[in-house]
């Protein structure tokens, strides 16, 4: 009998609890099942950086004015790289040593709350300094993420919205417009290929990561805005078939051939070194854009708009800062929070890595204005322009659903050894099935 990697998830997962119930039983660690206390609010916390490297300087600059403002607290700073955060919570749960904060990303979230390893923060906002200072649609995406209806248990600090890069100097050549629909992102693509002196309209993502830049070109373009219809996805609807169909299309006729392998780090350094016209990528990416082609060769917009007039796009993960059980000193911690979060400290976060504020205050900061990219991007996501498709990052499985799964199916659809809709078909199926596993174990 064949076994699949969701099946496998599902059995390491069942392992996986075993073994936190069974340490839980006989030793004594700071792993999720310990209700720690709130502590005497000073001496020293621990934080976990979950992309330790890229985001090291800023965070220790924040550090520095946090224990500036309060002399009494020490915050021990551990950078955890972005690849391998979500295995260094896991195993610490499971065997202790769990930071008092931690950076929580959406994607692994509803992961950790089912492991009981984070503190609910609904109460502790409502007499903050944060309450009613947090972007909406960011509080939203954290709490649908987290799958336990109306609670929180991340404060959102920033999200990386999905951009459309292109370069402004090769359209202008050309007589083309910016691609801010998906009729000129078509046309653009076709008008930019010279493939025999490897030119391309657009580079394809084709490699890790491929899954959730194509359902955002086919919810994109078909207008659909529920992932969800009652109990059924609406990903293999066909309005969704026949945009990935199209999308796919685009694939060794107005992209390079070698994009069936492509993760991101060989799409931009493939668009910031050549000549290809059109690159779908997140706002992260555009300090390597201007140090490689300068102001004047780029620009970005955020996901075109489809036929109906409306943009829509699918959640891109919100990052957070979470408050954990086992913490000793939760009083601290949550100061460090509230510190992070707040105007000046998610401003300077989010200059740093070119990302949307999830402060109100913040993102009115001038420096969004500075980067056209970044201020388009802020605007989609707070004035209502723009309808967000909320993945279901709550699910157990979307990861391996979403990631090991079906990137292999992809790199079959666009090689065209399965149809469009089949591979929409295979994905539904599995997603239909864990939502329901899901619900019949009281969630939902």
């Amino acid at each position: 009998m064949n076994i699949s990697k969701t099946q496998r998830g599902r059995a390491t997962a069942a392992v996986s609890l075993a073994a936190v119930l069974a340490l839980t039983a006989t030793a004594c660690g700071d792993d999720g099942s310990d209700s720690g206390n709130e502590g005497s609010g000073k001496g020293e916390i621990t934080f976990w950086d979950n992309n330790g490297g890229p985001r090291t300087a800023v965070w220790k600059e924040i550090i520095q004015d946090f224990e500036k403002k309060y002399p009494d607290i020490k915050v021990k700073y551990v950078p955890i790289p972005i690849a391998d955060v979500q295995s260094k919570y896991d195993t610490a749960i499971a065997g202790g040593g769990l930071p008092d904060v931690g950076g929580v990303g959406t994607a692994y979230l509803a992961n950790m709350v089912s492991q009981e390893a984070l503190t609910p923060l609904n109460d502790r906002l409502k007499d903050s300094s944060l309450n009613g200072k947090l972007v909406e649609g960011m509080v939203e995406s954290v709490k649908d993420a987290a799958g336990r209806g109306d609670e929180m248990y991340t404060v959102p600090t920033s999200a990386n919205n999905g951009a459309l890069w292109y370069r402004t100097d090769l359209f202008k050549a050309a007589g083309l417009d910016a691609p801010t629909t998906w009729a000129k992102f078509y046309e653009a693509a076709e008008k930019l290929t010279d493939a025999k002196n490897n030119k391309f309209g657009y580079t394809i993502r084709g490699g890790a990561g491929s899954i959730a830049q194509a359902i955002d070109a086919s919810y994109g373009q078909s207008g659909i805005t529920e992932f969800w219809n009652g109990d059924k996805t609406t990903l293999n609807d066909p309005k969704n078939v026949a945009a990935l169909e199209k999308y796919v299309a685009l694939y060794k006729k107005t992209t390079p051939s070698a994009d069936v392998n492509n993760d991101f780090t060989k799409m931009v350094a493939q668009f910031d070194t050549g000549t290809i016209g059109m690159l779908s990528h997140n706002l992260g990416s555009y300090q390597d854009h201007l140090k490689a082609l300068g102001k004047d060769k780029f620009a970005g917009v955020p996901n075109p708009v489809g036929d109906s007039g409306t943009r829509v796009q699918v959640s891109n993960p919100v990052d957070g800062l979470g408050l954990f059980r086992s913490s000793k000193n939760k009083t601290a911690a949550w100061k460090f929070i509230e510190f992070a979060a707040s105007h000046e400290s998610n401003s300077k976060w989010n200059e740093s890595a070119g990302a949307i504020p999830a402060n109100t205050e913040a993102a009115k900061d001038p420096w969004i204005s500075e980067s056209a990219p970044t201020e388009l991007a802020a605007k989609a996501l707070t004035d209502g322009s723009t309808k967000i498709v909320q993945l279901p990052y709550y699910l157990p499985d979307w990861n391996n659903i979403s990631k090991a799964d079906n990137e292999p199916e992809f790199q079959k659809l666009l090689l065209g050894k399965v149809t469009a809709k089949a591979f929409l078909d295979k994905m539904a199926d599995e997603l239909n099935k864990a939502q329901k596993e899901w619900k019949e174990i009281g969630n939902g």
